[in-house]
């Protein structure tokens, strides 16, 4: 059982030992149960109001969330942004990977092949539950939990990712302070996130996030490269990659939840090829225009104190 070495107590982080269905501390004798689905639930005893409210907004979305990234033009404007991100890290091994935010488990089944042990926190027991489906091996796990809580030892992963969960998190410094926590020494951290550093998305963004039922105003706000960048290096990350990218190609094909009709390109003949032509205008137009790019793809390693 590999995952035991990389759990720890969320807050007192003391190492924890598996008793029947329950994770012990060993220091205090705190316990924390495993649901049916094998997953540790530390969100109980240990959340955020903002995680709570997450929490209650994907027990009411979750199953639309998943639809919505099946359709073929979401699933291949997905691989687009998915080889962007891979061509961030090169060839590099990613090791011990945690995955924050996790969701059904994007980020970890990207890197399935390129990586040794892989443990996702999230906290929607919905959303886990489609991650363990979605990866059953044993090389994989999963946890309930605050991403501004984790229960993750120090020092105990090469490589920390997020693809769409930095946005749901408002105390930015406490998320990247725990990233650093829990990345070994030159371990690196990677992210995907809608970025609003242009004040005419910030402005409609804005207004999108009070008035759609799929999104919560309260808890969600997209990156900015001058709060965002400045929070990485305060939590003692080094930024290495802030790649903008995502313009018509991004703001059509990914937001079914938000844009209904966009439902309607799923039925369209050749679909994939018109979304990958169009993610090839708009890398030509942010070429130019880079300010307008919607999403952002980055790194950032662990800096040595």
């Amino acid at each position: 059982m590999w995952y035991i070495e990389k759990l720890a107590a969320p807050l007192s982080r003391e190492k924890l030992r598996l008793s029947g269905n329950r994770l012990i501390g060993e220091a205090s004798g705190v316990s924390f149960d495993i649901n049916d689905m094998g997953i540790p639930l530390f969100g109980a005893k240990a959340c955020s109001k903002e995680a709570r409210i997450q929490e209650k907004h994907y027990k009411k979305i979750n199953e639309s969330y998943i639809e919505n990234l099946a359709y073929p033009h979401t699933d291949e404007y997905t691989r687009y942004l998915d080889n962007r991100l891979l061509a961030l890290a090169k060839q590099r091994n990613f090791g011990d990977v945690a995955e924050l935010c996790c969701g059904n488990a994007e980020g970890l089944a990207l890197l399935k092949g390129r990586l040794t042990h892989g443990l996702g926190v999230d906290i929607s027991t919905e959303m886990l539950s489609e991650a363990r489906k979605r990866l059953p091996q044993d090389l994989f796990y999963f946890a309930q939990a605050d991403a501004v809580m984790l229960p993750l030892a120090d020092s105990s992963f090469d490589s920390v990712i997020m693809l769409g969960g930095i946005h749901h998190i408002i105390d930015r410094k406490a998320l990247f302070g725990e990233v650093r926590r829990i990345l070994k020494p030159g371990g690196v951290f990677y992210w995907r996130e809608p970025l609003s550093d242009n004040f005419i998305w910030k402005g409609l963004r804005s207004l999108i996030y009070r008035l759609s039922p799929s999104l919560d105003f309260d808890t969600e706000r997209p990156l900015e490269f001058s709060r965002d960048s400045a929070a990485l290096e305060e939590s003692g990350l080094k930024l290495l990659n802030w790649q903008r990218c995502g313009f018509f190609a991004f703001a059509l094909f990914m937001n079914s939840d938000i844009l209904h009709f966009n439902k309607l390109f799923r039925f369209v003949p050749g679909i994939r090829a018109v979304v990958r032509a169009v993610a090839t205008v708009d890398e030509a137009l942010l070429k130019i225009f880079n300010e307008f790019g919607l999403l952002v793809i980055g790194s950032a390693v662990k800096r040595e104190v």
